[in-house]
């Protein structure tokens, strides 16, 4: 069985800028937390998204681009991110007082799964690790949740890995406008 990344250099994946590291990273993880998280959320966590948050517990992608094959109220072809919630309970980490049942309560958006990565719309559309296929100890695909279109969901990878491997610099900030 081959490990997560293990083909794949994230070496400069983060985004080391001050904001970056107020704004989303948690203390490092450790076994005892990623339990209490996953008990609490009710779900257990990809293999690739504990490995990415065992390197750096949160943060800010360089690349924060991902192609999607239907429009979002982002753009035509692709969402763009902000950061990746890191695996705790403080800041924006996923089982914070700002994380995961934060976006299902507060924002209505749909309990399909862990809404783990913001966007820039301030809380307008979401990316959410979808159980809704493989059951709270399966796989989950990645999905964007669009609120502005009436919490339309759009795929955008069938595993978190493939998510993280596939985002990209490569759009304007510009090319977001319609």
């Amino acid at each position: 069985m081959t490990q997560p990344f293990e083909d794949f250099d994230l070496s400069d994946f983060w985004d080391d800028s001050e904001f970056a590291r107020k704004e989303y990273l948690d203390e490092p993880l450790t076994d005892s937390l990623l339990s209490s998280v996953q008990t609490q959320l009710g779900y257990k966590l990809p293999s690739a998204y504990v490995a990415l948050m065992r390197q750096q517990n949160g943060g800010m992608p360089i690349r924060r681009e991902h192609r999607v094959a239907s429009p979002t109220s982002w753009a035509n072809d692709h969402i763009a991110i902000t950061g990746i919630f890191g695996i705790g309970c403080t800041k924006g980490s996923l089982a914070s007082s700002m994380g995961n049942q934060f976006w299902i309560d507060d924002w209505d958006y749909p309990p399909i799964g862990i809404y783990f990565c913001d966007c820039p719309s301030a809380g307008h559309d979401m990316l959410c690790l979808d159980y809704r296929e493989c059951g709270p100890e399966g796989k989950p695909r990645v999905v964007h949740v669009d609120e502005a279109f009436d919490y339309r969901i759009t795929m955008v990878a069938q595993n978190f890995e493939t998510f993280v491997k596939g985002l990209t610099s490569e759009f304007s900030s510009a090319e977001h406008e319609k």
